[in-house]
C-alpha cells in the first residue's frame, strides 16, 4: 500500500474504515455522498462490508483492495463504499440476507454489487483478485459486471428489483405448536459431537444461546442428556485452544472440530455470552471448573477491553506482525528458557511439542491446549491442587513472557448492544459468586452510556475517540434492556426497572411493526427494514427482546407486557416452525410465553432480607421483586404497590402460571415449592 493515497475514509471514526483509508480504491463511508455520485453518473455501487479483525477482510484488502489495477477498475466503473459491519449491523443484516437469498452462504468480507439505489443484483463473500481453483476472481467478475451494466442495464435492474421483492416478503404468522421446543432439542441431541462436545462436524462455534436453551430444558424437563451435553461442550471449550489458556478469553471459534485449532480474534460479545454461559451452568451444576472460568473471563475482560473511560472495547485481532495467531503460539524452546525445571510439566499439560503441533506458517510452533489434567498429574505423581498450583505458576511466567512480543490491535470503538451484553455479564458474576469488582465495572460501563451514548432518551450505537454516532440499533436497546434486569437481579435497585421501562417505551415507539416483533432499524433509507428472528453468532434482538419483555411483566405482573412477548413469538411462529435449531434463545423462553411464568413479589417492611440461595438458583420463567426499605415503586402498576408485609419481616406473594399463591411469611415453604434447595 502506498502512503500518497487517501480516501474520504480518512474522516471516519471506525478502526476497519481507517484500515482502507489509505487503499488505492477511491472508498466512500456508506451515506449521501456516495449515493448522490452513483446516481449523477449512473454507475452500481462497489459494496464491501467487513470489520476491523476479520482475517479474510485483512486477506482480500492486501490481494485486491491494494492493488492498483484492481483499484482502477474500481474508481472508473463504480463507486465503492466500504460498512463496518459493528457500526452498521442494520446495512449488513440486509445485504448479508441478500448474500445468503442469492448463493446459499454467506460471511465476511460480504461482496455486494448494487444499482445507484442500493438494489443488489450480484452477491458473494472473499474473492482471489485473480481467477483461482475454478473461483472467479474479482477483476473478472467487476469486468463482466462492467459489461453487462454497458449492454443490458435494464436487464440488472430488474433482477435487483425481484431481488428487493423477495426481501419485503413477510411470513405468516400463527400460534406456534408445543412440541416445536421438544423439535429443537432433537436438533440440538442430533448434531452434537459427542466425543469433543459443540455442535456440527467441522467449524465449531461457542454458541451460548444454546448452552442456555440446553440449561432450561434440562430444568423444565429433566433431561439428563441435555445437561451432559452442556457439561461436555463446555469443558472441551475450557481445555482447548479456542480458549486463551495464559490471558484468558475466548477466540471467535474453532476451524475443525476438537476445539484446538482457533480463529484467533476475541469479541467482546463472545466474552459476555461464554460468561453467561459457564456461570448459569455453575448456578445448576456447581461445578467448580464452570466457576472458574467465568472468573478468568471476567478477570481478562476487566484487564484487557475495559477502555479508562469505563466502556468496553469492541474487540482484538487475530493477526500480529502479518500473522494470524502469532501472539499465541509458542516454541518448546522458547518454554524450556522461561520455565527451566518446570517446562516438561508444563508441556506436558498444554500439550507443547518439539515440531510443533500447529501447522501454521511456520513450523515447529504450538497453540495450548489441555487434555486431561488428572492424567497429567498422576503422570508426575501430583495431586490436581499441586498441579494446577505448578500450572497457575508457570502461567503468570508465560503471560509476562507474551506481553514482550507485538500484541495484537484492538478495536477500540465501544459499541452500546456489546456492552450491553457485558453489563448483564459482570452483573449475573457479581451476583452468582459475590464479587464487587464485576458489579463495579458493570456500573461504570451503564454510567458511560448514559452519559455518552445517549441523547435525548434514544440511544446512539458506537463511541470512538470522544464522538458519538449512528442511531441505536433493536440490538442496542434489547440487549441493554437485558443488562439492565441482570442489574436489577444483582442490586434489587428498582432504579433499574425504571430504566428498562423507559427504554422498552422508546424501543416500542420506533421500532416496533404492527404486525408482531421489532424492526432491526428506525432508518427509513434503508431498501428494507430487516426483522430477524433467528440466532447467529449472538442471540437476535427480537428473541432477546422477548425475554426481557416477559421479565419486566412478571416482574411488575404487568399482563401487556407479557402479550407483548407473545406477539413476537406469534409474529415469528412460521421462522421457527421451519427451522427450530436457529431459533434456540427463542425458543428458550417460548413456553414461558405460552403457559406463563413464576413470579414471586417480596415485600418487607424494613430493609429486605432474602435468603441468597433463592437469588443464585437458575429457575426457569422466573422473576422476583423485591419491595421495601427505601425502594420508590411509584412507577409500578398500581396493583403491585397494594401488596403489602402482613407482619414484621417479609411477606412472599408467589403467582405460577393464571394462579396465585396465599401469601406466606415463611421462605422456606416457596423455596419448596420453587423446587429450591
Amino acid at each position: 500500500m502506498k502512503d500518497e493515497y487517501t480516501n474520504s475514509l480518512i474522516k471516519e471514526k471506525s478502526p476497519y474504515l481507517l484500515q482502507h483509508a489509505h487503499n488505492p480504491v477511491n472508498w466512500y463511508p456508506w451515506g449521501d455522498d456516495a449515493f448522490r455520485k452513483a446516481l449523477a453518473e449512473r454507475k452500481p455501487i462497489f459494496l464491501s462490508i467487513g470489520y476491523s479483525t476479520c482475517h479474510w477482510c485483512h486477506v482480500m484488502a492486501r490481494e485486491s483492495f491494494e492493488d492498483p489495477e484492481i483499484a482502477d477498475i474500481l474508481n472508473r466503473d463504480f463507486v465503492s463504499v466500504k460498512v463496518d459491519r459493528e457500526e452498521r449491523p442494520d446495512i449488513d443484516a440486509i445485504y448479508m440476507r441478500v448474500c445468503q437469498m442469492m448463493t446459499g452462504g454467506g460471511g465476511w468480507p460480504l461482496t455486494i454489487i448494487m444499482t445507484p439505489e442500493g438494489e443488489p443484483f450480484f452477491a458473494g463473500t472473499y474473492f482471489p483478485p485473480e481467477d483461482r481453483g475454478g473461483v472467479p476472481g474479482l477483476k473478472t467478475i467487476l469486468e463482466r459486471v462492467v459489461m453487462l451494466w454497458k449492454n443490458d442495464p435494464k436487464g440488472i435492474v430488474e433482477t435487483a428489483r425481484k431481488v428487493v421483492e423477495a426481501l419485503k416478503e413477510k411470513p405468516a404468522s400463527y400460534q406456534i405448536k408445543p412440541e416445536t421446543v421438544d423439535m429443537a432439542y432433537e436438533y440440538l441431541r442430533r448434531n452434537f459431537d459427542r466425543k469433543n462436545g459443540g455442535f456440527g462436524s467441522q467449524q465449531k462455534f461457542p454458541t451460548p444461546h444454546n448452552i442456555h436453551f440446553l440449561l432450561t430444558y434440562h430444568l423444565r424437563r429433566g433431561e439428563g442428556e441435555a445437561l451432559e451435553m452442556v457439561r461436555l461442550t463446555l469443558e472441551k471449550m475450557r481445555y482447548g485452544g479456542i480458549y486463551d489458556q495464559l490471558g484468558y478469553g475466548f477466540h471467535r471459534y474453532a476451524v475443525e472440530p476438537t476445539w484446538t485449532i482457533p480463529h484467533f480474534e476475541k469479541m467482546l460479545y463472545d466474552q459476555a455470552l461464554t460468561m453467561t454461559a459457564y456461570l448459569e451452568a455453575f448456578q445448576v451444576t456447581g461445578d467448580e471448573l464452570h466457576q472458574r472460568t467465568a472468573l478468568e473471563i471476567s478477570e481478562y475482560v476487566l484487564r484487557d477491553l475495559k477502555s479508562p473511560e469505563g466502556g468496553f472495547y469492541s474487540a482484538v485481532d487475530a493477526e500480529s506482525g502479518g500473522v494470524e495467531g502469532g501472539y499465541y503460539l509458542w516454541r518448546a524452546s522458547e518454554i524450556l528458557e522461561a520455565l527451566g525445571d518446570d517446562a516438561d510439566l508444563v508441556m506436558r499439560y498444554f500439550n507443547v511439542l518439539e515440531d510443533g503441533n500447529f501447522r501454521g506458517e511456520v513450523r515447529g510452533e504450538n497453540i495450548l491446549h489441555v487434555d486431561s489434567p488428572e492424567k497429567v498429574a498422576e503422570e508426575f505423581n501430583l495431586t490436581l491442587d499441586e498441579l494446577n498450583e505448578r500450572i497457575e505458576e508457570a502461567r503468570r511466567v508465560l503471560l509476562e513472557r507474551r506481553l514482550e512480543r507485538e500484541a495484537p490491535s484492538v478495536d477500540d470503538k465501544v459499541l452500546t448492544d456489546w456492552n450491553g451484553l457485558m453489563i448483564g455479564a459482570l452483573a449475573r458474576c457479581s451476583r452468582v459468586l459475590d464479587h464487587d469488582e464485576p458489579l463495579r465495572a458493570a456500573e461504570g460501563c451503564l454510567e458511560f452510556i448514559e452519559d455518552r451514548l445517549m441523547s435525548d432518551g434514544r440511544l446512539l450505537h458506537r463511541y470512538r475517540d470522544g464522538e458519538a454516532a449512528i442511531n441505536g440499533k433493536l440490538d442496542d436497546y434489547a440487549f441493554l434492556i437485558w443488562g439492565l434486569l441482570e442489574m436489577y437481579d444483582a442490586t434489587l435497585r428498582e432504579g433499574y426497572i425504571r430504566k428498562a421501562l423507559e427504554l422498552t417505551e422508546t424501543l416500542r415507539d420506533n421500532f416496533r411493526d404492527s404486525d408482531g416483533g421489532f424492526y432491526l432499524t428506525d432508518d427509513p433509507d434503508v431498501i428494507v427494514r430487516p426483522k430477524e428472528s433467528m440466532d447467529g453468532a449472538i442471540p437476535s434482538g427480537n428473541s432477546v427482546h422477548m425475554q426481557n419483555l416477559l421479565r419486566l411483566g412478571g416482574l411488575l405482573e404487568d399482563e401487556e407486557l407479557i402479550e407483548e412477548a407473545r406477539g413476537i413469538l406469534k409474529a415469528f411462529s412460521r421462522r421457527v416452525e421451519s427451522s427450530p435449531g436457529a431459533h434456540t434463545f427463542l425458543l428458550s423462553s417460548a413456553e414461558w410465553a405460552v403457559y406463563g411464568g413464576r413470579s414471586l413479589v417480596v415485600v418487607c417492611s424494613g430493609e429486605p432480607e432474602i435468603p441468597a440461595v433463592l437469588r443464585k438458583t437458575l429457575i426457569p420463567d422466573f422473576t422476583l421483586t423485591v419491595m421495601g426499605g427505601s425502594g420508590d415503586w411509584s412507577f409500578a402498576p398500581a396493583h403491585l404497590n397494594e401488596k403489602v408485609a402482613l407482619g414484621d419481616g417479609c411477606t412472599y406473594y408467589l403467582c405460577d402460571g393464571s394462579k396465585c399463591h396465599p401469601p406466606a411469611e415463611d421462605p422456606e415453604r416457596v423455596m419448596e415449592y420453587l423446587g429450591v434447595k
